[in-house]
């Protein structure tokens, strides 16, 4: 039964540490490295044929009576080994030895103890909030030998860890140990007190945050980022960061915004410059909604259509030179900018067009009208919108049909010779009317005289 015991308990942590190694990688180890004492005395059980029941007390009846009552020997007498099982739940196999020199207030004959335990324990260190105070709670059980006689025990535990750091604690344990041996088994208590070192973790990228708490396992980064990386030190991490080479400003997720004018540098097209978000962050010195890279302009307001810059009036007159249909020459608005053609003037060019002469009975200009002509056009000129009508007349002497044919030939000769000296085609046009329209009698030569003539009008 003995040694059947022995093996049951070997077994049971064998597969203790075997359901510990299958756990997730990333899961720390503990070693934990101290003393323990052994209580036999306040338990509350009788054990039969081993200990009198006069030396035992009631259940925690002088616990704490450390002087009479614990066994401890002075040098390191318990090592454990416990894994991180998630949720809490941590597995401990533990080993101790020690020497029952007393039970109770009666001495002992310095008997020898061995104990082999396995411990599920769970941890209420998040409950207070995953600080340095780290109480736990757990049962488990064991095989126990006291000289050369073994027990299996059942046990309940509780007890305290202090982390210094992440991978350093003080662990206080104080653990009930119930004997299922009553013939010779041996209840007891238990109290250790160890230093725990956790380790073993995996890191991949040996920034100091285990894989299964690091956001970014494979990158170096952060305690603060969860293990993730700042590559400029913004205070913004990588991933978060549209611009994680350069520190920026939260506010622009991690770009930096160098002119203040609250366009972050990539997206600003004048980075260095303070500027207009509607203009991408470009300046607009004069107002004109153009910013100044683009404006031909910069500190003269005007339009898109003339690349900021306000459009110009040559010739003064009121009339912009875009609307102005005569830039170069005073006009009015009535007459988009153009002068306008006035009685005197189309006086001023019957005048001259009285002087003009033809062969008789023909239509070929002499050339004494060459001069007259010139100053036609010269006045024609000034006005560069105004189209004028050139009108050909005759008297009555001949037939009415001969007398249309020469006033038109006639009139078409004064036009193409204003075309040759520079007027523009589309600006003139003319028309014969014969004996049709005369200004004064065809009875005497003086009439027949005015009504041979050519005249210039204004066209409609």
């Amino acid at each position: 039964m003995k040694h059947l015991n022995r093996l049951l308990v070997a077994a049971v942590l064998f597969m203790g540490i075997g359901v510990a190694n299958a756990q997730d990688e990333n899961n720390p180890w503990a070693v934990e490295v101290g003393v323990n004492a052994v209580d036999v005395y306040p338990v509350g059980t009788s054990d039969k044929g081993r200990i009198d029941p006069s030396l035992r007390g009631d259940y925690f009846d002088e616990y704490f009576n450390a002087n009479d009552h614990w066994n401890i020997l002075p040098s390191v007498s318990r090592l454990a080994i416990s894994r991180y099982m998630g949720g809490g739940f941590v597995f401990t196999a533990a080993g101790s030895i020690n020497r029952i020199d007393k039970i109770g207030d009666a001495p002992a004959a310095d008997l020898s103890y061995y104990s082999a335990d396995g411990e599920i324990k769970y941890s209420f260190r998040n409950a207070f909030g995953g600080g340095w105070f780290d109480p736990s709670i757990g049962i488990g059980g064991g095989y126990t030998w006291v000289d050369d006689i073994g027990f299996g025990t059942g046990n309940a535990l509780a007890g305290v860890k202090f982390w210094f750091n992440d991978y350093l604690a003080l662990n206080l344990q104080s653990t009930y140990k119930h004997a299922f041996e009553d013939t010779y088994g041996i209840t007891h208590f238990q109290h250790s007190a160890g230093i725990v070192f956790q380790f073993g973790g995996k890191d991949t990228d040996g920034d100091g945050i285990y894989d299964k708490d690091d956001e970014c396992p494979e990158t170096p980064g952060l305690p603060e980022f969860n293990g993730c990386p700042d590559t400029d030190g913004d205070g913004i991490e990588d991933r978060l960061d549209e611009c994680p080479n350069t520190p920026g400003l939260a506010e622009f997720n991690g770009c930096p915004d160098t002119d203040g004018d609250g366009v972050p540098d990539h997206l600003d097209e004048c980075p260095t410059v303070a500027g207009l978000a509607a203009l991408n962050g470009c300046p607009d010195a004069d107002g004109d909604g153009i910013a100044d890279k683009d404006d031909a302009c910069p500190n003269e307001a005007g339009p898109k259509a003339n690349n900021g810059c306000p459009w110009p009036d040559r010739d003064g007159d009121g009339v912009l030179d875009k609307d102005d249909q005569c830039p170069d020459v005073p006009g009015t608005v009535a007459n988009k900018g153009c002068p306008e053609v006035s009685v005197e003037v189309i006086k001023q060019l019957n005048d001259y067009s009285k002087t003009i002469l033809f062969d008789y009975d023909k239509a070929t200009i002499r050339k004494e009208s060459y001069s007259a002509l010139q100053s036609i056009a010269d006045i024609m000129k000034e006005y560069p919108n105004a189209k004028f009508l050139i009108e050909g007349h005759t008297d009555s002497r001949g037939s009415d049909a001969y007398n249309m044919k020469l006033s038109k030939e006639r009139a078409a000769s004064v036009h193409d010779y204003l075309v040759n000296i520079g007027m523009d085609d589309d600006r003139l046009r003319s028309e014969g009317f014969g004996e049709e329209r005369p200004i004064a009698t065809n009875n005497t030569a003086a009439g027949r005289q005015q009504n041979r003539r050519v005249e210039i009008s204004l066209e409609k």
